[in-house]
């Protein structure tokens, strides 16, 4: 079993009780800089790039790379979270830091707590402590490796994506989940809502992460997207997908603008 896949199974076993919350961690807009600290992770399986807690699969191929991050319990909102953007630096270490660097991860990952630990002896992702976990990739990119678990400052900013939302619909008969990605400026869902040509708006619930479901027959009839963002915004994409839309498909929608 890979790291990533250990913390997807952690997450599922929660995700049928999660209510979402309309109120962001922290404002995309705001600028201030708060305190964490982060470790990284060497993926020595080619699988530990596909999965995550936050459903998006193969990140490389949905266009995230290596610039992701997993969050430990107090930052993950069980999944609210996923698709924020976030800008790291790493602080009050000369030996380790790269000074001048920063780094622009989006949240794809979840980091569970180790309860065999206190917060401050070994459950670094532990409540209340605020951390993030980064493949070694984009953790070099701010503080030489052997640092370890590094003190970071970390604040929310507008994510920018290239292309549409991306919504890649899966199921069977009447049951209908949505992957939904590639999300630019807050980048975190809190709602959304489906239509088809024979129906009004009807809205989804979130399955975990950002896979969204319902339960209806949309079957022949092209597909429309509501999605509204932490900040309250609104992208609607009408007929992304045409009627003859079929389980496994991926359809490029509107985009938030930044």
């Amino acid at each position: 079993m890979t790291f990533l896949t250990l913390l997807l199974l952690l997450l599922t076993s929660t995700a049928a009780s999660y209510t979402p919350s309309s109120t962001p961690s922290s404002s995309p807009q705001s600028s201030q800089w708060l305190s964490a600290r982060a470790t990284y992770y060497a993926a020595a399986d080619p699988r530990d790039v596909v999965g995550g807690a936050c459903g998006y699969g193969d990140l490389r191929k949905a266009g995230y790379g290596v610039t992701t991050v997993g969050l430990s319990e107090t930052l993950f909102a069980r999944g609210q979270i996923c698709g924020a953007c976030f800008e790291l630096r790493c602080v009050d270490d000369v030996r380790w830091c790269i000074p001048g660097t920063s780094v622009i991860v989006t949240a794809t990952n979840f980091c569970p707590p180790n309860y065999g630990f206190t917060p401050d002896g070994g459950g670094r992702c532990n409540p209340p402590n605020k951390h993030f976990v980064l493949p070694i990739e984009a953790f070099e990119r701010i503080a030489i490796w052997k640092a370890g678990n590094m003190p970071v400052q970390y604040r929310r900013i507008k994510c920018r994506k290239e292309g549409g939302i991306r919504f890649t619909i899966d199921g069977s008969g009447i049951f209908i989940s949505v992957l939904i990605s590639n999300v630019a400026g807050a980048g975190d869902i809190v709602a959304v809502k489906i239509k088809g040509s024979k129906t009004g708006w009807l809205p989804m619930g979130r399955n975990w992460g950002q896979n969204w479901h319902i339960n209806a027959d949309l079957r022949n009839q092209p597909l429309s997207f509501e999605v509204t963002t932490s900040d309250g915004l609104t992208v609607t994409s009408y007929s992304v997908a045409h009627k003859n839309w079929n389980f496994g498909q991926t359809f490029q929608g509107k985009q938030f603008e930044t």
